[in-house]
């Protein structure tokens, strides 16, 4: 095992102290080693070009907006082939917060959820991406019927 040594500010190391004990972390190495792969993640499927995932996009908006509700249906129905399911919440008489599960090529989930998180009237958006794996086959259930074939969509470690 190799090791590192970093420094940090005294405010950098008091938040990563209040980080640890929120999280339940019983040492700093676990825990820097965590937010590390956390960081690699996001930055491996930040600018990954061709690999699958699977990716939350969450976002909030004024449904007051001019035609802010219709474009952003409009822009759901266009890439329908990425989306898996949908949840709408109204949190008040004004706004409302939107979760898509998608599912595709990165590349095209992340130009989709900048395309929504940039439209005039959505508030808050973030993105959130898992890495899969998907395998194509033919299987069958038991009893349940023949031998068919579908995609499984396996998260990468």
């Amino acid at each position: 095992m190799e090791r590192v040594t970093i420094s940090m500010s005294d405010t950098f190391a008091d938040e990563l102290a209040a980080f640890m004990a929120q999280h339940h972390y019983e040492n700093r190495s676990e825990a820097v080693r965590d937010l590390a792969r956390l960081g690699l993640e996001r930055a491996r499927m930040d600018s990954a070009a061709n690999g699958h995932c699977l990716a939350t996009l969450t976002y909030c908006f004024n449904h007051h907006t001019r035609t802010l509700a219709s474009r952003l249906t409009d822009k759901h129905h266009a890439h329908h082939d990425l989306h898996v399911a949908s949840m709408h919440i109204h949190l008040d008489h004004e706004n409302c917060l939107e979760v898509a599960i998608l599912r595709g090529a990165a590349s095209a989930v992340r130009d989709f959820a900048k395309d929504v998180i940039a439209e005039r009237g959505v508030t808050h958006g973030q993105v959130s991406f898992v890495p899969v794996s998907v395998e194509n086959g033919v299987h069958s259930h038991g009893e349940r019927g023949p031998p068919h074939r579908h995609a499984h969509v396996h998260p990468k470690p």
